[in-house]
């Protein structure tokens, strides 16, 4: 740490060299009634014409001899201190030093580049709100606090980061949320200590209670109308400043098979729908595994014509169907991929040349059979339609693992992997709330509202991710 600077070297030398003689460093002495002070800030953070206004506006203020002159709503007078400097400074507020009696006003008068607030482009709704997350913390809480005007909606915040300082701000209803998960997301803040922390994920890396399992404990999103539909089920939202993606937990693994168009259609279309990507679950799992088992060991099950044109087709196939699996499921996390890294416009024809040209050549080439093609599709497909693009990737993966477990002991290591992956589901939670709830621990007034979509007029059974404690009137807990 460097060393405490005294009154002598508290000047406009000492803090252009304290801040390496940054080039959008601005510092200049100004006139006080009670001696020089010396202005400091980044004009590439602060807007230096609202600076000029609130100096002036602070001038008057001590002129006229007010007893709090430097205390106003963007302004607060605090003890000198280097490292306050250096905190006010980096972080785009501007600092009034005086060195005499050793004080330092910070002015918030912030100059941040923001977009609007548009609708995510990973979590596109057919009907509802069509706004979004920025980059900017303030801009979000206000369209948090927008849709759900409560006075128990709680904002706190931490900063996180020793050169970062990177603020990590958590939102909850007070009414609703659980304290003890409360506490527990605060424990793990706190126990966060780490120079730079530049991301959501990496914070997530700290709130999770198990880094190493595939699937995601915590929700994201950018979608101000899911975050306030969660906060009032008692769930607890993480945001982080220039990130537009926030944290939800604790949620269930049934969390992720939902979307807002759901609660935003009629209920018999948000119920199948809702049923139509549970059963999309199971054909991304277990379709590839499915096909590799009937043709490696269980043929017998087929009728005799599918049989038979199922034969034919893998006949001219010179290697076994796992490597038929494997070698397109490749290919179509490599187009995926190429996809999203590529500028938009090239994204799109590497979708057409990769789907059409190359699928169709390696079918011509008899390198891989029609039929594996179709199943390698409506496996892509289906993984495609989880809303959530956390558990879409989760899910990717876990076909790989049931893939060889099928292609070694066909509908016996389906099995033996279906156990395996129960059992994990069983262990896992989130914030030590059950992941797997309403299945383990069983609860039978719920289990039905993780395949139907109930009408709003029975709000007391609406979808609930895990129990919490009902406010009583008054705003007390039970």
């Amino acid at each position: 740490m460097k060393e405490q600077p005294n009154e002598q070297k508290l000047d406009i030398v000492y803090i252009k060299k304290l801040f390496h003689e940054s080039i959008d460093l601005f510092v200049q002495e100004v006139d006080w009634p009670t001696g020089k002070g010396i202005v400091c800030y980044y004009s590439s953070l602060a807007d230096g014409t609202e600076v000029n206004k609130q100096i002036d506006i602070i001038r008057n203020r001590a002129q006229s001899g007010m007893a709090n002159w430097g205390k106003t709503a963007v302004s607060e007078v605090k003890s000198y201190s280097q490292e306050e400097l250096v905190k006010i400074v980096c972080s785009g507020s501007t600092a009034v030093i005086f060195p005499d009696p050793k004080l330092i006003v910070t002015i918030t008068a912030e100059k941040t580049a923001t977009r609007s607030p548009e609708e995510p482009g990973n979590e596109q709704v057919v009907r509802g709100s069509h706004e979004g997350f920025v980059e900017n913390l303030q801009q979000n809480l206000s369209l948090v606090r927008k849709k759900l005007i409560s006075s128990d909606l709680v904002v706190k915040s931490i900063q996180k980061g020793h050169k970062t300082n990177t603020s990590i701000t958590y939102l909850y209803v007070d009414t609703i949320a659980d304290p003890d998960v409360v506490a527990e997301v605060e424990a793990r803040l706190n126990r966060i200590d780490e120079d730079i922390i530049l991301s959501l994920g990496q914070i997530e890396d700290y709130l999770e209670d198990s880094t190493w399992t595939p699937f995601p404990q915590f929700m994201n999103t950018e979608r101000p109308d899911r975050v306030v539909q969660n906060l009032v089920e008692g769930k607890i939202a993480v945001f982080t400043n220039d990130s537009p993606t926030v944290l939800i937990a604790p949620v269930t693994f049934f969390s992720f098979y939902q979307s807002p168009d759901d609660f935003n259609g009629r209920v018999l279309v948000g119920s199948f729908y809702r049923l139509l990507r549970l059963f999309s679950l199971v054909m991304a799992i277990f379709l590839p595994a499915f096909y590799i088992a009937v043709v490696s060991f269980h043929s017998e099950i087929l009728p005799i014509e599918i049989s038979k044109k199922v034969k034919l087709a893998i006949n001219e196939i010179p290697y076994r169907p796992i490597m038929e699996a494997f070698l397109l499921e490749i290919f179509i996390e490599l187009i995926r991929e190429a996809s999203i890294r590529l500028p938009k416009p090239i994204g799109q024809t590497i979708g057409i040349v990769g789907g059409l040209v190359v699928g169709d050549a390696i079918v011509s080439a008899g390198i891989v059979s029609n039929l594996m093609v179709i199943v390698v599709a409506l496996t892509a497909i289906s993984s495609f339609v989880v809303p959530s693009v956390e558990m879409n990737m989760t899910i990717r993966l876990l076909r790989f693992p049931f893939m060889l477990a099928a292609a070694s002991f066909g509908f016996f290591g389906m099995a033996i992997g279906t156990l395996i992956l129960f059992i994990h589901l069983l262990n896992r939670s989130s914030l030590n709330q059950p992941y797997f709830s309403p299945v383990v621990p069983f609860d039978p007034s719920r289990f039905k509202e993780i395949f139907f979509r109930l009408p709003f007029s029975k709000s007391h059974k609406q979808q609930k991710t895990f129990s919490f404690k009902q406010p009583r009137k008054g705003g007390t807990r039970k």
